[in-house]
């Protein structure tokens, strides 16, 4: 991994404006955050710096408001949020360039906590110009990174301050890359990883580039189908990417040129509606009958699942096994997690997950606080599987 500077690079702050990228794009509903995870994240990276007497000047995004000031994308619906998490004063300015924040900065006192306008109610910050990251990095002497979720845009505030201030990574942005370098950067073999969801179509990328990285793959989820499909197996009326057959075989080829073992369900739990307690049957994955629906792996593939994480020293998942959020096709999911979890516990499985419905099936599982490291950051998280430069990563290590 190429070499950042953390927060622990960062000497004699007191006084000092302190410029920070984080993540505030949290769920509202009727003017409330719903959802306070990605604020709590960047608290400790806050915190720290106003305890060492920094001025902290939160810089941040909310939705898609396409460079214009939207009233319902305001910071201003956040800033209580934020006060709440930190349990300390948070200042809020109209702007987050020109008058209105140079003259909030200017009122500051050393740690204090300042929260700019929405960085994209300006054009410049998603076309990442140079007139409009100038005037962002006048307001301050240091930039920290704490928002890896948006590592992957090279915008004005998450790439283009950093060519002009000293530029070091946050906690959250930290513990997110020691993390991912634990899983796939420099791991301890063997490693597997768990890939599931829907459709193959939007992971091609994430499988062409784990098949050379990690010692076993297992595919769950809809994409089991297009597979197994792929292998003449008849999937019923299952989930199915007929047309991407060719593609399986190729990911398959790959996998087998690299010495990556490929994983696939060999039971399935049919039913012939997509419903809560919908009456199932497990059978083997060769006889799926006709008129049914592959929607969740079955119990002998679990334990081929399970074998595995037993054997792995590196544990890297994205994407549930089955149809996890109505019963009884959630068993899988729920197993193997558990299993994963009751690993890392034990100090036998580094085991790092990540992607929206990833997150939500180890929280239903029960186990979202027992794996190694869960990454929130969704996109930025997928680029990264897939081998991909982040550019807001890439620019803290020049």
């Amino acid at each position: 991994m190429p070499a950042f500077k953390t927060l622990d690079d960062l000497n004699h702050i007191a006084g000092k404006r302190v410029l920070v990228r984080v993540d505030l794009n949290v769920p509202v509903s009727e003017g409330r955050v719903t959802d306070a995870t990605r604020i709590e994240r960047v608290a400790s990276t806050i915190r720290e710096l106003s305890d060492k007497g920094a001025k902290v000047i939160l810089l941040a995004h909310f939705g898609r408001p396409k460079g214009q000031p939207v009233g319902d994308m305001s910071l201003s619906l956040i800033a209580s949020a934020v006060e709440d998490v930190l349990d300390r004063a948070v200042f809020f300015a109209t702007d987050c360039i020109g008058a209105p924040a140079e003259d909030a900065i200017a009122r500051m006192n050393n740690g204090d906590i300042l929260l700019l306008e929405n960085t994209r109610f300006h054009k410049g910050e998603e076309k990442n110009e140079a007139d409009f990251t100038a005037a962002l990095a006048r307001n301050g002497d240091i930039y920290v990174n704490d928002a890896f979720s948006a590592a992957h845009r090279a915008h004005a505030s998450t790439e283009g301050l950093a060519h002009h201030l000293p530029a070091y990574a946050g906690r959250t942005m930290q513990a997110e890359l020691e993390a991912l370098e634990k899983g796939l950067g420099n791991p301890s073999r063997p490693v597997v990883a768990i890939v599931g969801g829907a459709k193959v179509s939007t992971k091609i990328d994430l499988l062409m580039n784990l098949v050379k990285k990690v010692d076993a793959l297992v595919i769950g989820g809809g994409m089991a189908n297009t597979f197994l499909a792929a292998q003449g197996i008849d999937v019923g009326k299952s989930l199915c990417e007929h047309d991407l057959a060719d593609t399986a075989r190729k990911i398959m080829a790959e996998a087998e040129g690299a010495g990556c073992s490929i994983i696939l369900p060999v039971d399935g739990v049919v039913a012939r509606e997509f419903k809560a307690g919908a009456a199932n049957e497990t059978v083997a994955i060769d006889v799926i009958p006709s008129d049914a629906m592959v929607l969740d792996v079955g119990p002998r593939s679990v334990e081929k699942v399970n074998d595995w994480i037993t054997k792995a020293q590196t544990l890297v998942w994205n994407g549930p096994l089955g149809a996890f959020e109505i019963e009884p096709f959630d068993a899988a999911t729920v197993s193997a997690a558990r299993h994963a979890a009751e690993r890392t516990r034990s100090g036998q499985l580094v085991s790092v997950a990540g992607g929206g419905d990833t997150v939500s099936a180890l929280h239903h599982a029960g186990v979202a606080e027992d794996f190694t490291y869960i990454s929130t950051a969704g996109g930025a998280f997928l680029e990264w599987m897939e081998g991909k430069e982040l550019p807001g990563v890439a620019v803290l290590s020049k």
